[in-house]
């Protein structure tokens, strides 16, 4: 898929703070694109910036939407779910939608229909004529982000969209965003919930201090940073890891049981080999696997990131 978005060497400054910092990244035409970072890593300047709110300081900013190039994204091909909600709380449910729908240019029927069939998917169909301050706040939420493509846009950018939902309700937006990238939108999303990142992302930025961090699929950070894996094998006799002939291997061994060790690899990619080393010798009875998920990922390399910073600003003043 082509590049819909191109960000090289953006830069943003506010007084002293340095919100976005050289920062370069692309999102591809109907992809699932994720921003990742703690509070204050930049991801609401950069989001301002995208949008057209505000513009940076140096760099560039390249959006091509069906042949044609903007600056930012534009208004008219952009679904924006900000991080201050804005509904109308005496309004009833499809009467909040319809404005949003008019405001967006949608022909009332073709919007009417669109509700209906989005109501539907959230299990909110029989809520449509209640006022919107009767819904829960995770229903409101589930309201607020069908406002933002009603107008079937190019684009859909939403911040935090999981924010205030349980578990079941964090599935259908889930679905809800599957659905989008099924109809060719674009969906550019920053969220705190690593469990759901993982599970709809098709690449992602993870941004510290202003800074890239880490960028790209999830098969591709596991890589850029070394994560390992942790095998169990359960043998089909007593078998020693002492005994076995492990030296080409960067593995640490756990005795679990007489047939069960546990085999901790820094490099994942050397898996096979090491099953294939060991079936040679013995029996193998199981195999469980485990390895970093993206949230264990996320704490390992932010801390590190932050440590690094805090040396530098150390050096600095010293």
């Amino acid at each position: 898929m082509p590049d819909l978005l191109q960000v090289t060497g953006v830069s943003k400054q506010y007084v002293s703070v340095k919100a976005v910092d050289n920062l370069s990244f692309s999102v591809k035409q109907g992809e699932i694109f994720a921003l990742l970072g703690p509070n204050g890593a930049g991801k609401s300047s950069l989001v301002r910036m995208l949008v057209g709110f505000t513009y940076p300081d140096s760099g560039t900013i390249a959006v091509n939407i069906d042949g044609q190039a903007y600056q930012s994204i534009p208004h008219q091909s952009l679904g924006y779910l900000p991080e201050d909600r804005g509904l109308y709380a005496e309004k009833t449910v499809q009467q909040n939608l319809l404005y949003f729908a008019k405001l967006r240019g949608v022909e009332k029927n073709a919007a009417l229909a669109q509700i209906e069939s989005w109501l539907t998917q959230f299990d909110l169909s029989d809520r449509a004529h209640e006022r919107l301050k009767s819904l829960s706040k995770g229903n409101q939420q589930k309201v607020q982000l069908i406002s933002a493509v009603l107008h079937k846009p190019k684009v859909v950018l939403l911040d935090e969209p999981f924010s205030g939902l349980d578990p079941i309700n964090q599935e259908k937006v889930v679905v809800f965003l599957e659905a989008l990238k099924a109809q060719g939108m674009t969906v550019i999303l920053s969220a705190h919930q690593m469990a759901m990142v993982e599970k709809l992302a098709d690449r992602m930025l993870l941004m510290n201090h202003g800074q890239a961090v880490l960028y790209g699929t999830l098969a591709e950070i596991k890589q850029d940073v070394g994560v390992g894996i942790d095998i169990t094998v359960s043998f089909s006799e007593a078998t020693n890891y002492a005994a076995l002939n492990l030296g080409n291997y960067k593995v640490a061994c756990t005795q679990l049981s007489q047939s069960k060790i546990k085999f901790e690899l820094s490099d994942s990619s050397e898996l096979n080999l090491l099953l294939a080393d060991l079936s040679k010798s013995t029996t193998l009875q199981g195999i469980e696997t485990k390895t970093m998920d993206l949230h264990q990922l996320y704490l390992k390399v932010i801390e590190s990131h932050q440590g690094k910073v805090q040396s530098q600003e150390h050096a600095h003043v010293s």
